[in-house]
């Protein structure tokens, strides 16, 4: 039997890989087997990292409720517990942005938090 050359085919992964590595330094861009480790890696780092992002998000959210709050007089713990009371069902999202963008609603709502 006659040997049959990939050529095509591994070339084709190959370059694809290689372009997927642009960017990176060095030999982890120019030679596929480095090329591929270090892919291997960053995606490794890419998947976890979607998942940190959320929680990043989150603390900052809390950190700008919690000055917002304490400027009012009423720390973060005891103004979330407020708005459960209150049933006043607004997310960390909404209220950082209402911290950050709308004082005079937020002061609004920590009026009624701390009834």
């Amino acid at each position: 039997m006659a040997k049959i050359a990939h050529s095509t085919a591994t070339r084709r992964r190959k370059k694809r890989l290689l372009k997927k590595a642009k960017g990176f330094f060095g030999d982890r861009s120019k030679q596929f087997q480095q090329a591929h480790r270090a892919l291997l890696h960053a995606l490794k780092y890419a998947y976890r990292d979607r998942q940190v992002k959320k929680r990043e998000i989150r603390a900052l959210w809390i950190a700008r409720i919690n000055a917002a709050a304490r400027a009012e007089g009423v720390s973060y713990s005891v103004f979330m517990n407020g708005l459960k009371k209150a049933k006043i069902n607004l997310d960390r999202k909404i209220l950082a942005d209402l911290a950050v963008k709308d004082s005079a609603a937020f002061k609004k709502i920590v009026g009624l938090a701390k009834k």
